[in-house]
């Protein structure tokens, strides 16, 4: 790509300032800084105009989204909640929460029922797309309280990986967070994505999860969110998230 001038673009101080990157005079000291970029060449000028629905920008290395029609957020799922955008027989689902957006989103992979936590909203199909394929290998964090004193050497086992009928996971960490009254809380963070993988491998160890939440996605943390809560992710998680997958 090539970052020539468009006349008829807009000026790229104008574009950071517009995508809530910072105030215009502080956008200009980062172009002034060589801290942003365009089409992978860095811009000093102020002068440059750019077209904000093809031109790709970064600012210390993290993609900025300059298309206004584009939603991103992040929802505490409750509960007993679906993951869908709709329910034939009426049950409550995810689109419920979503029903006065104009924007048509989809939900970035699944949580079952059972399961809380952190669910990504979005209408960006190709960020979406990478974050759901298994080859980008994008973290994903759970809290999860399983029946049982975990043996110190469980971690251990679950990174060198386990046997299940669809095949071997293994898990990128293993950490326990609490153990009292016969359970115990753990952290795990795995690459995988399959249906129903982190209570499926708990239960193959003989530590059959009770409870179910998810905590994070690459670098956008659930963090005090409430269940039931949407916020939309700031410009920072948005180039994390592009960032983890390659664009």
């Amino acid at each position: 790509m090539s970052t020539q001038n468009h006349p008829d673009g807009v000026r790229l101080q104008k574009v950071l300032a517009r995508a809530g990157v910072a105030s215009r005079r502080a956008a200009e000291e980062l172009i002034a800084a060589g801290r942003v970029s365009v089409d992978g060449e860095v811009v000093r000028e102020m002068g440059r105009r750019i077209d904000p629905e093809t031109a790709v920008v970064h600012v210390d290395g993290s993609r900025i989204v300059l298309r206004e029609d584009l939603v991103y957020l992040a929802l505490n799922k409750p509960r007993g909640m679906l993951s869908t955008m709709s329910d034939e027989h009426g049950r409550p689902c995810v689109g419920d929460l979503v029903a006065d957006h104009t924007e048509r989103l989809f939900h970035v992979g699944r949580l079952d029922a059972d399961t809380e936590g952190l669910l990504l909203l979005t209408n960006d199909g190709e960020l979406g797309h990478r974050l759901m394929h298994p080859s980008f290998e994008v973290e994903k964090t759970y809290l999860a309280e399983v029946m049982g004193q975990v043996p110190r050497d469980l971690g251990r086992r679950l990174r060198a990986g386990v046997e299940l009928e669809d095949g071997p996971v293994r898990v990128h960490s293993f950490q326990l967070v609490d153990s009292h009254a016969g359970r115990s809380l753990v952290q795990i963070v795995l690459h995988e994505g399959r249906k129903h993988i982190v209570r499926r491998l708990m239960d193959e160890v003989g530590y059959p999860v009770q409870r179910l939440v998810r905590t994070a996605i690459g670098e956008v943390r659930l963090g005090d969110q409430r269940p039931g809560r949407i916020r939309p992710l700031n410009h920072a998680e948005v180039g994390a998230l592009y960032r983890a997958v390659g664009l």
